[in-house]
């Protein structure tokens, strides 16, 4: 039996450790800067600069924006007549930050060094979501599921920005419609962005909605890997097989002791 287990514990190492993987970044929006947030505040809401809101989070990381990329505050009682922003799924937590697909172009860009990786894989939430006041509703009446594109860009010379130059790799995210306007609908999403022709490792992950008016984003999480999608996220199936296996060996030692 012992040779056996040996042989098990061995096989699932190696499973684990067949690749290797770099978390690069991770955000939840929930530690924002309460004063940046207040300074150009509107019903649960703001248009601060995301690097204001979220500054040094890490230590020495910013991001770049253009135009308006705003920060809600979810569960609160100003916006939609006091009914605020609603999150029945419990994946918002307490606040995230969105973006419109028109009007102006509001773009994101967050810059990284994957190193030799070839993938940088982004692991995030999306929502539609829709604002009653600065201009909104910007939503279609009855919903309208928001479509995001990613785009990883060379970034040779490691500034921040929105990409230009050498295009790597990009694709494109469909989220879900919302039963309303005030209450988010949220999808999860992963997605491998080839890396490959990059010049020195400094690439620029830039996030750009493309239709549904008006959504939300949140619980980033940016890792480099040379597997396509890998989160750098521990495996369950491994613990699992272990568990299987010896339950599976117990029962056969059990039935052969019982004949």
């Amino acid at each position: 039996m012992m040779k056996i287990l040996a042989g098990m514990i061995s096989a699932l190492s190696l499973a684990g450790a067949s690749h290797a993987a770099t978390v690069l970044y991770t955000q939840n929006f929930e530690a924002p800067d309460i004063p940046a947030f207040n300074a150009f505040a509107g019903p649960d809401a703001s248009y601060t600069s995301v690097n204001s809101i979220y500054n040094n989070q890490p230590a020495g990381f910013s991001f770049a924006q253009q135009y308006t990329v705003e920060t809600l505050r979810v569960g609160g009682n100003q916006a939609w007549g006091g009914a605020g922003f609603v999150d029945g799924q419990g994946t918002a937590g307490n606040y995230v930050i969105s973006m419109l697909s028109h009007a102006n172009d509001d773009l994101l860009g967050l810059s990284f060094n994957v190193g030799a990786y070839r993938f940088l894989n982004f692991q995030l939430d999306v929502s539609s979501i829709d604002l009653n006041f600065w201009g909104g509703p910007f939503v279609a009446s009855g919903g309208q599921a928001p479509t995001f594109k990613l785009s990883l860009w060379d970034n040779p010379g490691g500034a921040n920005g929105l990409g230009g130059g050498t295009l790597l790799a990009s694709a494109t995210i469909t989220g879900q419609a919302s039963p309303a306007p005030n209450r988010f609908n949220w999808t999860n999403h992963v997605v491998g962005l080839d890396a490959t022709g990059n010049t020195n490792g400094n690439v620029t992950l830039v996030i750009d909605e493309l239709s549904g008016g008006y959504a939300a984003l949140d619980n980033f999480r940016i890792v480099a890997s040379d597997v396509s999608g890998d989160v750098g996220l521990p495996e369950p199936t491994a613990l699992s097989l272990l568990g299987l296996g010896l339950l599976g060996l117990g029962r056969a030692r059990g039935w052969q002791r019982s004949r």
